[in-house]
């Protein structure tokens, strides 16, 4: 069989730090993409990966937002070709013929989504490795186009913080003339503004960290309240009670 060597962190033994570890990626199948990994995220999901992995699925290697340059593609894949900016998320395969699949839904397949690591490959059986490594290779439909616009190193994080915010957004048809609420302006929150105030929605982020005002202001929020202040969010009380009357 054929095989396409890489380097990635690996987590050799249990509660080791990472240190290099040589593997092998599958070669290229049909419908298949091999992208050369430029940036990675770092996600709480990475860290508790790490901190609770099974001595039995070591060596692991995390890493499941990233962009990069597409190196060579399968016979079959007629999106991207060598040289193209493709962004990649938590999700490598699915089954691809049951309802929530078809619906685009990948990530809430039936029998299971293939996550980018801590999984097991669909057709061989082997085990998934993320991209804190030099290459990952990926079913060509899981893997996304950059534009040229976006930042390949800021985009990271969109493939995961940022796509769990947004389809919430688009589930509830977030534009001009609705309201949103954004509890916490950590990473998932502060992409929940940007993403709700860019669809011209009003902007209310709600923090126990007065601290955090002028950032929040400052990504878009129309308006910060404070959630250990009682006062200030009795005023949200009366000013939702009043908008439930209309």
């Amino acid at each position: 069989m054929v095989v396409r060597p890489t380097t990635g962190m690996a987590m050799v033994r249990r509660g080791a730090p990472l240190e290099p570890w040589t593997f092998e990626r599958r070669d290229l199948r049909p419908d298949d993409v091999a992208v050369e990994v430029l940036w990675c995220g770092v996600c709480a999901s990475d860290v508790a990966a790490l901190q609770g992995v099974d001595e039995a699925r070591l060596p692991l290697v995390v890493g499941h937002e990233f962009t990069g340059r597409v190196r060579e593609v399968g016979d079959s894949v007629t999106w991207f070709a060598a040289g193209d900016l493709v962004a990649v998320g938590n999700v490598v395969d699915s089954c691809g013929v049951c309802e929530e699949c078809r619906a685009g839904f990948e990530n809430y397949c039936r029998v299971g989504p293939t996550p980018t690591y801590l999984g097991t490959d669909r057709r061989d059986g082997l085990p998934t490795q993320g991209a804190w490594s030099g290459e990952h290779v990926v079913r060509d439909r899981f893997a996304h186009a950059l534009p040229a616009a976006l930042d390949p190193a800021a985009a990271a994080p969109l493939m995961c913080a940022g796509i769990t915010v947004w389809e919430a957004l688009q589930h509830w048809s977030v534009g001009p003339g609705r309201s949103v609420g954004v509890v916490g302006l950590g990473g998932l929150g502060h992409l929940a503004v940007r993403f709700a105030r860019a669809l011209g929605a009003r902007v209310t982020v709600f923090t126990t960290s007065a601290g955090k005002r002028e950032a929040a202001l400052a990504l878009g929020a129309d308006e910060v309240v404070v959630s250990s202040e009682s006062d200030q969010m009795r005023a949200q009380g009366r000013l939702r009670a009043r908008h439930r009357r209309r």
